[in-house]
């Protein structure tokens, strides 16, 4: 992480401290407890085994979700914008898909997977599939013709052209897909584990709200807050890694 990214994280947090702080003595309700109350129960929840476990179970429910949807709609979406006959053919299919929000077939993912890990971790990759998918081909249907005349001038196949041009030429778009596909992932996460589960920050939030343990509450916010943060980092990170043409 860049030594400016460090700087803009603490100066967002020191702003939303004292923001936070202010709005509290405001209020002057326990819904909204002070910043310092809060961290103080942090610090009190993570010494416990308990809340490693929601956090574990809700890591895992989203590394899946996004591993999968990264096998399978990026694949796809290379080879639907490499290949001019099979996107036209598959694009109805795609935007009849992508708008319908997948959120509202919750109970019918539910009776079908069941409510455990499987149903929550489908329905959560069935929201990042079409994100990745749709990004991935519109990266690989903007390379220029000409590096694909070039290319094939120069003796390369399919298979040259598939790992040394579409594949480098795309791979800024599906990073920046992942990037935003984290921020809905965490929501969906969110929502998924607030609904017949005893297990993840979904349910540890819910329960707090519950119990009327407001600072409970925020810290299990804090906790999957920070969870979106890193793999956001984690995977602005990789792009510096496998894209540095970018930055020449």
């Amino acid at each position: 992480m860049k030594r400016r990214t460090i700087v803009v994280y603490a100066a967002t947090i020191v702003l939303i401290y004292f923001a936070w702080y202010a709005l509290s003595l405001m209020l002057g309700s326990n819904i909204l407890p002070d910043p310092f109350r809060v961290f103080a129960r942090g610090f009190e929840e993570i010494a416990t085994n308990a809340f490693w476990v929601h956090v574990e179970a809700s890591l895992l429910r989203l590394l899946a979700a996004l591993f999968f949807a990264f096998i399978l709609a990026v694949p796809a979406g290379l080879i639907l914008g490499s290949n001019e006959r099979l996107d036209r053919l598959f694009a109805p299919l795609i935007y009849l898909g992508y708008p319908i929000p997948k959120v509202v077939l919750m109970p019918v993912i539910f009776v079908l997977f069941g409510l455990g890990d499987l149903g929550k971790i489908v329905l959560i990759t069935m929201i990042i599939f079409f994100q990745l998918l749709i990004t991935t081909r519109d990266s690989a249907r903007k390379i220029d013709r000409e590096i694909t005349y070039s290319l094939r001038s120069l003796g390369g196949g399919r298979l040259d052209f598939f790992f040394h041009v579409v594949w480098p030429v795309s791979l800024p778009g599906i990073f920046t897909s992942l990037r935003i596909g984290v921020g809905t992932a965490v929501a969906v996460l969110f929502l998924v584990e607030s609904i017949a589960t005893s297990e993840g920050l979904g349910f540890y939030i819910i329960d707090s709200w519950g119990r009327a343990e407001y600072a409970t509450m925020f810290v299990g916010i804090i906790a999957l807050s920070i969870i979106g943060i890193v793999m956001y980092e984690i995977f602005e990170l990789l792009e510096r890694k496998f894209c540095k043409w970018k930055s020449l």
